[in-house]
């Protein structure tokens, strides 16, 4: 249940082969999700840039197949893929595993395979190693406005994350400027949750 925006180039990374991998391959896409949390935003999507170039290419079962040991060691590499490289390596190989054992390693068919409705999509997202719910809501808000995700009832599935016109989360990243608006938005978000 893909429409035809789903070919439309991402801009999350704000670096031009980065977003390339983030709009052309549904795993990588998923793994800068799975990365974006104590790190700046762009710098964790562009994490899948990052293996990709130090394995060759970014390869689901080789990902999922790597010895875990060398598989950190790549991922802890200056520049690492996050701030916390070795725990997010295990990360990314346990997703990798994941939806090699439960989709046969493809990632698209979390929100494809079926008929699926929101709540279903978000319910899957959620089973994922590492994702929360609110994690689960900012993607599920990501493939509905960017990747042209037409399962009925995403947008109240994904919450506030979904509402159109928002600048809460990566879902609403498409430049440099929406970059900078969610920036904003987070910073007085968590401004007045401290004020209470």
């Amino acid at each position: 249940m893909i429409d035809a925006m789903a070919t439309r180039m991402l801009c999350i990374a704000q670096e031009p082969d980065a977003d390339e991998l983030l709009s052309t391959d549904d795993f990588a896409l998923l793994v800068g999700m799975a990365l974006d949390q104590q790190f700046p935003m762009e710098h964790a999507f562009r994490g899948p840039w990052k293996i990709a170039d130090r394995m060759g290419g970014f390869d689901i079962r080789k990902i999922a197949d790597a010895d875990p040991e060398a598989f950190e060691e790549l991922a802890a590499t200056p520049p690492a893929i996050h701030r916390y490289g070795r725990s997010m390596g295990r990360r990314v190989q346990e997703l990798a595993r994941y939806i090699v054992d439960n989709y046969d390693g493809k990632t698209s068919h979390l929100w494809t395979e079926g008929d699926l409705d929101g709540k279903e999509v978000l319910k899957r997202l959620k089973a994922l190693p590492g994702f929360g719910d609110q994690k689960a809501r900012i993607f599920l808000a990501l493939l509905g406005k960017q990747r042209g995700l037409a399962a009925k009832g995403w947008r109240e599935a994904a919450g506030a994350y979904g509402e159109d016109g928002s600048r809460r989360s990566v879902a609403d990243v498409t430049d440099a400027e929406s970059l900078t608006q969610v920036r904003e938005f987070k910073k007085q978000a968590k401004a007045a949750a401290k004020a209470k």
